[in-house]
């Protein structure tokens, strides 16, 4: 099977048809990204699309923010949207694709945009692009969806399976400040990279 190619995307984006971009950052994520107190740390937005968590981040303060997205549709409109953002921390690639080391990577909806056979390489590569006790932090559907495409949803118990070989996971439960439409539908997680 194969990932949905940034020609779907492009077309998503022209079309209006992003119902999982809520419009602004997730109170979940906001909330944890005001109570860290180290501004200089490397962060990754991979899927970024509209990119409201790295324009929260850059706007507080985090200098050393990096949005990813390889639909360029999503970069086009980003850009537009918030034209102050450095050039040179927006990447036009596939995360697949990809080299870096980042102290965080944050997930909101871009897991849950890939078909379920990309899931063991999305949870390694994920590994692979965090310093030693780098951390992931994020939101997982934690229901499955009526229709068979993007956004796909999944378990805890899948999630656990998934990511449990590769992080020590420092919280993972259900999301007790979710917006209203999906509260009690996501999990929030930190998960911290294991040292093997």
């Amino acid at each position: 099977m194969k990932k949905y190619p940034p020609e779907y995307w492009n077309t998503s984006y022209k079309e209006g048809k992003t119902g999982w971009d809520i419009g602004y950052v997730s109170t979940p994520l906001k909330e944890y990204f005001n109570q860290l107190a180290d501004k200089s740390i490397k962060i990754l937005v991979p899927g970024a699309g509209n990119g409201w968590e790295v324009e929260h981040l850059f706007k507080n303060g985090f200098v050393n923010i990096f949005m990813l997205d390889f639909s360029e549709e999503a970069i086009s409109s980003f850009k537009r949207r918030f034209p102050s953002f450095p050039d040179n921390q927006i990447i036009h690639e596939d995360f697949f694709k990809h080299d870096g080391d980042y102290d965080l990577i944050v997930e909101q909806t871009f897991f849950s945009s890939l078909p379920r056979a990309f899931r063991p390489d999305y949870a390694e590569k994920v590994f692979q692009l965090l310093k030693p006790g780098g951390k992931m932090v994020g939101l997982l559907f934690n229901h499955e969806f009526p229709f068979d495409n993007p956004p796909f949803g999944g378990s805890p118990e899948e999630y656990e399976s998934l990511f449990k070989p590769w992080f020590e996971f420092v919280h993972f439960d259900i999301a007790r400040n979710s917006i209203k439409p999906r509260s009690g539908r996501e999990h929030f997680l930190l998960f911290k990279k294991k040292a093997f």
